[in-house]
């Protein structure tokens, strides 16, 4: 039936709408791109690749015809300065890398990343990438913190790391600038060279860096650190390729730019880094390599040649001769001889070298102050074979030598180093011409120099005259017509030490004693910097928290039980067994989390110092931080482990950071800095007092130095006793309790340690407390003596102030010790005992820091440390607790006295000026109030001590008294005073206390400050 039915006709119609939303959604095909094959034919290709967001084959092709322009395949090549390469590395840097860096480094085949690197290496590939920098940071600064950056974030990561990865390797500055001198062109040259040398030395690749990283952590990237935002890495690195560059047998103008490019980069910061690479990798690995380092460093500016000459003597003396013992002088040091022919290598052939150690050697400021007599030796005995420049040198120290206003204020260690350089000159000057030295002993200079110096009253410098004209007298003149002043200072080690100078001879010898000794931080400092391999996210920086230890799973087996019986069935009569310690990791609920395997306290002190350096264990940090004070002390006079350790220690200590967040922290690091001078006092006092003006640490760290030189110092000389002293003895040395108790009578001395004993851990400002302390001890007399005064006649009265105050002072003496030193009687039969704590405290405390302070004063980089306003004051008041703890029966007190008075009016300029008003307050801010009381502190301190010798002060120190006096009075006028006054108060008070001491003295002695100028009247 189906065949007999035809249609007649077919209609077609479209659906309604309504259809087509009612019909089934089917899949929406991706638009199809004709993604066009990159073929390679031109850069213009490639630019539009890289703009059509290549996918990765694409990449790769692009990569490799511009690396194969590099190479001379084809005419383009990225790496020339152009408009088409700028566009191509425009894109490279902005789109290529934000999406594919990851991929790339990540990628086992490193020809992609290679290929890109290769690219970017060029003047313009570097600057298009800090230009990117820059712009990325000043689009993160400008949005607020809490709108969504991340993109910004993460772009700015990873163009980070492509930057360290740029310029990572030693030969990098070589190439770019091989590439730029193939052209042959100078007028193409000219201005690429000096945008070179802008690029890698003006500081802008370090900066942006810098800038840059601290945004990324801030905003909770960067797991690790990038090198390139390190000051100190990036100039290790420019090190490297400056020494890459000048052993590659380059030519004179690629010398001369190399020598520009190592110049400039010492004036970026940390010169010393740089010297100490050239130092390390021309001289010491290869001898050979010695008339390159004289090549380049002749190639640099005078400037640059004398800072070079500088830091290398500096080097030797720290790294190399910092461990030979001064006192065997007249032995045949190979570290020596060493460092000499690295001086020759310096000074060769070159007579402004040559010039500048002479001047190094005899000016007002050098010859090493503060260090060992060994680099004096090596830089005399590299001008030994040049008879102008040592008989120079002879003359010149001689002529300073017996200069008046040199011996008057020159600090004491200055004038021992140039005794030093003149003895052991003038025994070359002996053996090559020794004519030219005995008519030199014949000359009025020599005559002076001898005259002069017996007639001050400084110990110090009569002893160094008395030495000096003994040494030199005894090589011209025979045993019977030679200069002996038979008194006994002559008759010590000391000066037999002195007089051997002459006979010193050293030699250039072999470089082998410097290779074994170098320094494991050189080591360090060498190692190539690692690039950011990838950006991760990391979580906001905090105080890290004791370590818990994982949980271990479950135990199955026995449980005990303690079962309690409430029935009393125990023997009265028998004492239980008392219960032990709690411990604070017993308490957890869950038994499985205590860790019981803790590390146990340190017994010896290398172990101390190993839980000292695993920063990563609390537990170590923590015991090592508890047990130092008391294990140093105890091992200090047993064994050679403090002896030998001692600096380890204390460079340990004084960079140790909290870490943890222990509590007392800075207590206990104190203590323990503390206990390593009290254990070593003539090797780390100075050590300490060399580290606050050379080391590079912060200004806490330095404040803390200086806290641990004034307390320190003061418990040796008695006045102070710590809690950890009594703590130190070896049981085996002592007897039980009850024996001692019946045998043994308390002493004075003991009494004072008992009481002593029971001090707390001295806190952070535990010399501004001791300066308090101080300024109270030296008004109370005069606070005593007007309360007389203003309460009738003494007649009258059952006691006055004075004797009250004398009285308590009389029956604090036995314990406290802080009294003043009034000692105006001896008791019969005490055998009088020398006096060596106070020569200790004044040639190994005071006068390193006071001598070192002039020397920084002439440093740019150290002045502008020392001088911050807090930081000095402390350092003055370290100095007045210092010259009260040495006492008025120190032999060498004149020079100290001396030194502290022109070192406290060279800085007063830095306190309230006379015309400041405290109303406004006080100039610039707090600074200046703060020093002013430092200032006054270390005056009262000075006249305290000075005080059984005012007459001889008013002679030797005349000018600084009435200038003193002078501008006292002016503080005290114009500083407001009263209760509610604060500070200003006690600087008020202070300033008077000053002013009627000074007064005093000037009444009483007016005759001797007027000197000739009476005879005029």
């Amino acid at each position: 039936m189906g065949e007999f039915l035809v249609p007649v006709s077919q209609t077609y119609r479209k659906g309604s709408e309504p259809d087509q939303f009612l019909s089934l959604a089917t899949a929406a095909e991706p638009a199809k791109v004709a993604q066009a094959t990159f073929r390679g034919t031109s850069p213009e290709e490639a630019l539009q690749a890289l703009k059509n967001q290549p996918d990765h084959d694409t990449l790769l092709a692009v990569l490799e015809y511009l690396q194969n322009g590099g190479k001379g395949e084809h005419k383009f090549d990225v790496r020339t300065p152009g408009p088409l390469s700028a566009q191509i590395i425009h894109a490279l840097i902005t789109e290529i890398v934000p999406n594919y860096w990851t991929v790339l480094q990540e990628s086992s085949n490193r020809s992609p990343v290679r290929a890109l690197l290769a690219c970017l290496r060029s003047l313009p590939g570097i600057n298009a990438t800090l230009t990117y920098i820059r712009s990325l940071i000043r689009e993160a600064k400008s949005k607020p913190k809490d709108s969504n950056n991340a993109h910004v974030i993460f772009n700015l990561t990873y163009t980070l790391s492509l930057l360290a990865s740029i310029l990572d390797g030693d030969g990098q500055v070589m190439r770019i600038w091989g590439y730029i001198a193939s052209k042959n062109d100078p007028a193409h040259t000219r201005p690429l060279r000096q945008e070179l040398l802008s690029l890698f030395t003006s500081g802008k690749i370090v900066s942006l860096s810098a800038e840059a990283e601290d945004v990324c952590r801030q905003a909770g990237q960067l797991t690790e650190p990038i090198w390139v935002a390190d000051n100190k890495q990036y100039i290790n690195w420019l090190a490297r390729n400056q020494i890459q560059w000048v052993t590659s047998q380059p030519g004179e103008e690629d010398i001369k730019l190399c020598a520009e490019l190592g110049a400039r980069a010492m004036r970026l910061g940390h010169a010393e880094l740089l010297v100490q690479e050239l130092l390390y990798r021309l001289l010491l690995q290869n001898d050979a390599d010695k008339d390159i380092f004289s090549k380049l460093v002749n190639s640099y500016p005078a400037l640059e040649q004398r800072k070079v000459l500088f830091l290398i003597l500096k080097l030797l003396s720290d790294l190399y001769l910092a461990s030979i013992d001064d006192n065997e002088a007249d032995k045949d040091y190979p570290a020596i001889w060493a460092s000499v022919s690295i001086l020759k290598a310096v000074v060769a052939n070159n007579d402004a070298q040559r010039s500048n150690l002479v001047t190094w050697l005899t000016s007002a400021s050098g010859a090493g102050v503060g260090e060992g007599c060994s680099i004096r030796r090596a830089a005399v005995a590299t001008l030994a074979d040049d008879k102008d420049s040592i008989s120079t040198v002879l003359e010149r120290s001689l002529n300073l030598f017996s200069d008046k206003l040199y011996i008057k204020h020159t600090p004491v260690l200055q004038q021992e180093a140039h005794a030093q350089v003149l003895l052991l000159s003038a025994g070359y000057v002996h053996r090559v011409a020794p004519m030219k030295l005995a008519i030199l002993l014949r000359s009025s200079t020599y005559l002076n120099a001898i005259s002069n110096r017996l007639d001050v009253s400084q110990s110090r410098a009569r002893f160094l005259g008395m030495a000096v004209g003994e040494a030199l007298s005894g090589l011209v003149h025979g045993k019977d017509t030679k200069l002996d002043f038979k008194v006994d200072e002559m008759a010590t080690e000391e000066a037999d030490w002195y007089k051997s100078l002459v006979h010193i001879s050293d030699k250039a010898g072999p470089l082998d004693p410097l290779r074994t000794s170098i320094p494991s931080s050189q080591t360090n400092a060498s190692e190539k910097p690692k690039p950011v391999k990838s950006a991760k996210l990391a979580k906001p920086a905090s105080k890290q928290k004791p370590p818990q230890p994982s949980k271990a799973p479950a135990k199955t087996g026995f449980i005990i039980e303690e079962i309690v019986d409430d029935e009393e069935q125990e023997d009265p009569d028998l004492t239980p067994y008392a219960k032990p310690d709690s411990d604070a990791e017993d308490s957890d609920d869950d038994p499985t989390l205590i860790n019981r395997d803790k590390p146990k306290a340190p017994v010896y002190i290398r172990d101390l110092i190993a839980y000292f350096r695993d920063t990563e264990s609390y537990d170590k940090q923590k015991l090592a931080l508890t047990t130092a004070p008391t294990l140093i002390r105890r091992k200090a006079n047993y064994g050679t482990e403090v002896v030998s350790h001692a600096v380890d220690l204390a460079s340990l200590l004084v960079g140790l950071q909290d870490k943890f967040d222990f509590e007392n922290f800075y207590d206990l690091r104190l203590q323990g800095m503390v206990a390593v001078v009290v254990a070593q006092p003539k090797k780390m006092a100075p050590w300490f007092a060399k580290t606050f003006f050379d080391g590079d640490y912060s200004l806490s760290q330095r404040a803390s130095i200086l806290v641990v030189l004034g307390l320190s110092g003061r418990e040796i000389a008695g006045f102070e006793t710590s809690e950890y002293a009594s703590a130190a003895h070896f049981p085996s040395k002592t007897l039980p309790d009850s024996v001692s108790k019946r045998y043994l009578q308390p002493s004075s001395a003991a009494s004072r340690l008992q009481a002593g004993a029971n001090l707390k851990a001295l806190p952070p400002n535990a010399l501004d407390n001791l300066a308090q302390s101080l300024s109270q001890t030296f008004l109370a007399p005069m606070a005593a003596e007007a309360a007389d005064a203003a309460t009738g006649p003494d007649a009258l009265k059952l006691s006055s102030f004075t004797s009250r105050l004398q009285q308590s002072q009389a029956s604090s003496s036995g314990s406290s010790g802080t009294t003043k030193y009034k000692y105006k009687s001896k008791s019969r039969g005490v055998r009088s005992i020398p006096n060596t704590t106070a020569a200790l405290i004044s040639s190994h405390f005071f006068f390193p820091l006071s001598s070192r302070f002039q020397a920084a004063m002439r440093s740019a980089v150290a002045a502008k440390i020392i001088f911050q306003p807090h930081l000095l004051a402390l350092y003055l008041k370290t100095l007045g607790l210092l010259i009260h703890a040495a006492g008025p029966s120190t032999l060498a007190l004149p020079q100290m006295t001396a030194e502290l008075w022109d070192l406290v009016l060279g800085v007063r300029g830095r306190c309230l000026t006379p015309n400041t008003n405290a109303a406004n307050g006080g100039g610039d801010g707090d600074g200046d109030m703060a020093m002013t009381h430092a200032v006054l502190l270390a005056l009262a301190a000075l006249l305290e001590v000075n005080e059984g010798d005012v007459r001889g002060l008013c002679e030797r120190q005349g000018r600084q008294v009435v200038e003193t006096m002078e501008w006292v009075s002016n503080v005290f006028e114009n500083t407001r005073g009263g209760e509610r006054a604060g500070e200003e108060n006690d600087v008020k008070m202070l300033a008077a206390g000053i002013l009627i001491r000074l007064r005093e003295a000037v009444d009483k002695y007016q005759a001797v400050l007027m000197g000739d100028l009476i005879g005029f009247t």
